[in-house]
């Protein structure tokens, strides 16, 4: 007696639902879709940045050391980075909502596991397998906005998408606290589940089913057995080669391996038929100078978050929570920044946007090297830096999206979103450099003038980065051809 009927239920699983026909029929469906996928930014970029302010309670729980804790976010930032270009690629062949809907499965399930976790061990063993959601759903979040919202409304839609990504960072430390008072540090990983749970039925009725996939191919494991180590390589160290030093022999020999594997991959990549990045992508002029420039644009921003606190905290003798509050003008300033200026990349294009936003962030940060003699005063700084940001993420990232084939949406979007994780180490890397070095040139130790003098150093560092992106993005062009949507 065969066996079929038992199967079919299960088979349904991974077949993608059509959306109920009141979900069809609404003229504004697709805003339905922009608002599902808020719901996995805000909480993908809230768990990242909620779990520093843990550090000292998982140290005081755990009875380990500072370097170990840390692994608990470095162990979820390297696991994304390195695996979310794969996922977008694996979602361009099996289904986009397929694998953002078990995303939400995964990350949910990861979250409660995080909660219950017994030892340190087993908390950043579960944070692996929480990055692996979170990276379901990353690689497709813009990939789905790009496949469901009309052309003339995509730039609009990426910026409530971007607005949501910055609501979630900012408001990470300061929920992230509450949270730890009311009931410790598990209740920031619990809170997920709940989230979870609305994610995976949003997900299922209103995300429409995936139209204009790349054929099925054998998927390119060689490739991603090269880019995985090199990737999580190059970003370990760049993220522990601040405290390690850059010079070390464990840290050299982590940029040889990142060096060697991915200089591999990109030879993998020109011979295998279906590779699992189709660098064809960078000779679109668009494409490549927005993922270069996003890079720049994302470590000019955690350059900044990164070194701001510093100056508040040694530099002015301000609390911790003074600090946080004021860093959060700058995530706050490009949340309400996005959104308007998606809209006007929509009317004008993105090249004037995303020019003018890098220009008015290197504004901001010669400003902050020069005049910030003052918490207010830094406070408004940051709000212009956060508006650059805003002015030139949501009209880049619609550029980005727009210039990829419809069937590769996924691949782009991971693309995307490996590009902020590498271009945040970059910037924290970079910034803790020149902290270091510009401090270091006022005598030894870190006193406040030191530390005031590293800042100015810095800014203007970061400046000049900020001004490099813009001339990367003037280079690019006019991005987007038409992009038709998926409506079931």
């Amino acid at each position: 007696m065969s066996d079929e009927p038992q199967q079919r239920p299960w088979r349904t699983l991974l077949v993608e639902p059509a959306r109920p026909d009141w979900v069809v029929r609404r003229p504004d469906a697709h805003w339905w879709v922009v608002a599902t996928v808020c719901v996995g930014a805000f909480m993908g970029q809230l768990d990242a940045s909620i779990v520093t302010v843990a550090f000292p309670t998982l140290q005081d729980s755990f009875g380990t050391s500072l370097g170990a804790v840390e692994w608990v976010a470095l162990s979820y930032l390297l696991v994304l980075v390195a695996i979310v270009a794969a996922v977008g690629r694996l979602a361009d062949m099996v289904g986009r909502k397929l694998l953002y809907t078990y995303g939400f499965v995964v990350f949910a399930a990861a979250s409660l596991a995080c909660g219950l976790a017994p030892s340190l061990t087993a908390l950043v063993g579960f944070r692996v397998l929480q990055a692996v959601g979170a990276a379901m759903l990353q690689a497709n979040s813009v990939a789905l906005i790009a496949t469901s919202v009309p052309t003339a409304n995509l730039g609009r839609a990426i910026g409530i998408q971007g607005a949501a990504q910055a609501l979630g960072l900012a408001l990470g430390p300061s929920v992230g606290g509450l949270l730890i008072g009311l009931g410790g540090w598990r209740l920031i990983f619990l809170v997920n589940v709940p989230a979870g749970i609305i994610g995976v039925v949003s997900a299922w009725l209103i995300l429409p089913r995936s139209r204009h996939l790349a054929p099925r191919t054998r998927f390119d494991w060689a490739g991603l057995a090269l880019f995985m180590p090199g990737v999580a390589a190059l970003l370990a160290a760049l993220s522990l080669g601040r405290e390690a030093g850059f010079a070390s022999p464990v840290i050299v020999t982590l940029f040889v391996v990142a060096v060697l594997a991915l200089g591999g991959f990109v030879v993998q990549e020109r011979r295998v038929a279906a590779p699992m990045v189709d660098l064809g992508l960078f000779r679109r002029a668009s494409f490549s100078a927005g993922i270069a420039s996003g890079f720049l644009s994302y470590a000019v921003l955690f350059g900044t978050l990164f070194v701001v606190p510093f100056l508040l905290e040694q530099g002015y003798g301000e609390t911790t929570g003074v600090a946080g509050l004021v860093l959060t003008v700058l995530p706050a300033a490009l949340g309400l920044t996005a959104p308007l200026a998606g809209r006007a990349a929509d009317r004008f294009g993105a090249r004037p946007l995303t020019v003018s936003g890098m220009v008015v962030t290197a504004g901001g940060l010669a400003a902050a090297a020069v005049w910030h003699g003052s918490t207010g005063a830094l406070a408004v700084e940051l709000a212009v830096i956060g508006v650059g940001q805003g002015l030139f993420t949501s009209p880049n990232n619609a550029a980005i999206m727009a210039s990829a084939p419809r069937h590769q949406s996924g691949s782009a979007g991971g693309l995307l979103n490996m590009t902020r994780g590498v271009g945040t180490a970059m910037g924290v890397a970079l910034a803790g450099l020149v902290l270091g070095l510009g401090a270091a040139a006022g005598g030894p130790g870190l006193a406040a003038g030191s530390v005031v003098r590293g800042f100015s150093t810095t800014c203007l560092m970061l400046a000049a980065l900020a001004l490099v992106a813009a001339v990367v993005a003037a280079l690019s062009g006019s991005g987007g051809e038409h992009r038709a949507t998926e409506t079931a």
